[in-house]
């Protein structure tokens, strides 16, 4: 007879840190660092090439969860729920607000080199348009996604998970990620509009 081993994410102890940092993905940090060398090396190019990778893998992620994700949720059990919150937010506690901080640094720095971020060009109130809604992307995520995924890492660490807790939080992130991704809807509408608009 096979006795059940316990899986150390799913009943961490009292010893495991609350943001496990060996097991957040590294590679992530490549994009911010290629964003620094772009704007030392002045190359519009790479910074160019920082923004829109990071933005499609901002914008990627916060559709997948808000329309994806989201609409399935409601039917796994609370052992389901449980299961994939301890391998999902571990690994996403870094990767989203790297990708929104760098997604909004680079394309700042990449309206400044286009002639984009004054006042008197063309495009100026949709450069406006852009910055509100990645401030609301970036509010929404840091300021309020964040902690939430912070306190279920926290309950999720205890001997005795409260599934009501983590149900309530759980559900308050699906509503917030499809906000985030009706946001994410609008940022690609503004930004194929300035692709087309004269200059």
């Amino acid at each position: 007879m096979e006795t059940e081993t316990r899986d150390p994410v799913l009943l961490p102890d009292a010893a495991t840190p609350i943001i496990p940092w060996r097991k957040l993905t590294w590679w992530i940090l490549l994009l911010p660092v290629l964003m620094i060398i772009a704007l030392i090396l002045h190359s519009f190019s790479l910074l160019l090439f920082t923004h829109v990778m990071a933005g499609s893998l901002w914008t990627g992620a916060d559709i997948f969860l808000g329309f994806v994700l989201g609409p399935i949720w409601k039917h796994l059990s609370s052992s389901q729920r449980l299961a994939i919150q301890s391998r999902l937010i571990p690994n996403t506690f870094l990767y989203m607000p790297i990708l929104a901080i760098t997604t909004g640094t680079a394309g700042w720095y990449v309206a400044k080199y286009d002639g984009f971020a004054v006042s008197h060009s063309i495009v100026f109130p949709w450069i406006v348009a852009a910055g509100i809604v990645v401030l609301i992307l970036t509010i929404v995520g840091i300021g309020i996604m964040l902690p939430t995924n912070f306190r279920m890492l926290k309950e999720m660490r205890g001997a005795t998970p409260d599934p009501e807790t983590l149900k309530r939080l759980t559900f308050r992130n699906r509503r917030l990620a499809a906000v985030q991704g009706i946001f994410q809807v609008t940022i690609i509408i503004i930004m194929v509009h300035l692709a087309v608009l004269p200059t």
